[in-house]
């Protein structure tokens, strides 16, 4: 399969949640439009013809330990492509340029993740998570260790990971068993086993920076008492020099479903440095600073997988005839995109794609005017709409990207099945987006638990009333159908919230039992509702384009069929 970034669609997404506005805070005074969109262009190009060509490779060999000399070795091409993409100065794009960045809005950063991820994904998550490293020390490390890590690690020259997992401790941080000791004049030293450490050890860069959590001592249990430490494979003098490799390795690669060429890997500390990186004992909150960028970032790969898979579904039903259509010649068969059946496979996916974009830049801008807009209550507003929006950010593009990709491969029938219709990788690929930086599941929970109110200012009902002025819009402009649609999620959102928030309180299994089927209501109401909004931006007055009619109108009152199993209660799911 060939990737063809999708430049028009990333433009008008891009201008549909506002990047106008974005580009118009005193933040970004230095950027516009156009050099956006060619900044833009430059990557896809970049991508297409350096990244996209080791996607098949990696898939094919994978990463593997070297047992002669215990490090890590990543499939033919990756380490270059990644020195060129280094060299390019791409993964500088999205950061201040105080600490070394060009100074983009984390909206374009994320279209720059969508290309990267749909080229390769299990290449685009080493630069991802040393993103997520950048936000960590930015906000958390000392002056000192900005000084020492963070323009390497923006420049990419260095490459970093989160240490959180291991055996028993997984979703439940809490519970576990790595610990930190001090010894006077030698500093912290770490002990323990991490696991599932992506792209824990590597040949792409001269040193790897982990930030691991640890228990130290005088700790209280569950999660109140982990600390935060950044822990490189190789020590680094005062001056940012590289010194001698440091107590840690990788013990093995796993084996797994999709992304082999990204190692995953399990980490063992027997003593290694570490520095610690905010107070002791309040390690977590600082992760979370981590986790939570790349989470949206996960998010992207969602979408990114969707859009392979509907290029990918798209290409081959053009070509492939096969069968007959009614009241047409008997002997001349069509291409299987003719007959209705593909098409509203292809619809899907394409409608689906288009959704979880719009869906993941909304909650960019929002992260951008969070951090950016000048007015402190604008801030604190954005804040608040970008923490409510993640949790749907994340899960419902990433669910979808596993829906996608098999509806891709029903496309290619019984070849989709095989290895070289391509297809199959996107499938394998695509399902650990559901688990990883959080389980799908436990974002919904994050959503209906900590992000749902309802009360009149809260983003919940502002996404209510944004509902109802989108029917109304599309009600005028003739789109009756999708403005009655629009206006039912506009009623199922809102009751369901507030089922929800009151069995939180009275009876709060009901609510955890709701908290998925809630989650998938409420990503595709928003998905719809970004649709339909573009579709008003750009005039409102001819018809919905198919793909977004389809969305709206037989898409959208699927997923308001989730109403009974949102109030089914938690009694409903026992044996």
């Amino acid at each position: 399969m060939t990737y063809q970034p999708p430049l028009y669609d990333i433009a008008d997404a891009l201008a549909c949640v506002g990047l106008d506005d974005v580009l118009a805070l005193p933040a970004f005074a230095h950027i516009d439009r156009d050099s956006v969109q060619e900044m833009v262009g430059e990557f896809a190009r970049f991508v297409a013809s350096e990244i996209a060509p080791i996607d098949t490779v990696g898939d094919a060999v994978g990463s593997r330990v070297d047992h002669d000399t215990g490090r890590v070795v990543t499939p033919q091409g990756f380490a270059e492509a990644y020195r060129r993409f280094v060299a390019a100065g791409w993964p500088a794009v999205p950061f201040p340029e105080d600490w070394g960045g060009d100074g983009l809005p984390w909206v374009v950063g994320m279209a720059l993740q969508e290309v990267l991820a749909s080229a390769c994904l299990s290449f685009s998550l080493c630069p991802m998570l040393t993103q997520s490293g950048v936000e960590l020390l930015g906000q958390s490390g000392t002056a000192e260790q900005q000084a020492r890590y963070l323009g390497r690690l923006v420049s990419g020259e260095w490459t970093s990971t989160m240490a959180l997992t291991e055996p028993d401790a997984g979703s439940d941080v809490g519970a576990l068993r790595t610990r930190a000791e001090f010894a006077a004049g030698v500093g912290w030293r770490i002990f323990g086993t991490k696991v599932f450490i992506t792209w824990g050890d590597h040949d792409l860069a001269d040193n790897i920076v982990h930030f691991v959590l640890a228990r130290a001592p005088g700790a209280p249990s569950g999660s109140r008492g982990i600390s935060l430490f950044a822990v490189p494979a190789r020590l680094v003098g005062p001056d940012g020099s590289l010194g001698e490799p440091n107590a840690l390795r990788c013990v093995r690669v796993e084996r797994k479903l999709g992304i082999h060429a990204s190692p995953t890997c399990v980490m063992e500390f027997d003593g290694a440095t570490g520095e610690l990186v905010g107070e002791l004992h309040r390690g977590l909150p600082a992760m979370f600073t981590m986790m939570n960028t790349a989470r949206l970032s996960v998010g992207v790969e969602g979408l990114a997988l969707a859009e392979r898979a509907h290029q990918a579904a798209w290409a081959y039903a053009q070509t492939r005839h096969q069968g007959r259509l009614p009241g047409t010649d008997p002997a001349a068969s069509v291409a299987i995109a003719e007959h209705p059946d593909v098409q509203r496979m292809l619809l899907t996916v394409r409608a689906t794609a288009q959704a979880a974009r719009l869906l993941v830049y909304a909650t960019a801008r929002a992260v951008d005017e969070s951090r950016h807009h000048p007015d402190p209550r604008r801030q604190s507003r954005a804040g608040e709409v970008a923490a409510f929006l993640v949790p749907l950010a994340k899960a419902w593009p990433t669910d979808m990207a596993s829906a996608m990709a098999s509806v891709a491969i029903q496309v290619h029938g019984g070849l989709g099945y095989l290895e070289e219709s391509g297809v199959t990788q996107i499938y394998r690929d695509a399902r650990i987006t559901s688990i990883y930086e959080g389980t799908n599941g436990i974002h919904a929970i994050d959503l209906v638990v900590r992000k749902l109110g309802i009360g009149p200012e809260s983003p919940l009902m502002g996404l209510a009333r944004r509902l109802e002025s989108c029917a109304q819009g599309l009600r005028v402009g003739g789109q009756r159908d999708a403005a009655t649609v629009l206006g039912q999620a506009a009623d199922t959102l809102v009751w369901s919230a507030k089922w929800l928030v009151a069995r939180r309180a009275d009876a709060p299994l009901d609510a955890l039992a709701g908290a998925t089927p809630f989650l998938r209501l409420a990503g595709t109401t928003v998905g719809a509702l970004l649709l339909g909004e573009r579709h008003l931006q750009r005039d409102g007055s001819g018809p919905l384009p198919a793909a977004d009619a389809f969305f709206i109108r037989q898409l959208l009152p699927i997923a308001l069929a989730e109403a009974p199993a949102i109030r089914a209660g938690a009694g409903s799911l026992r044996e």
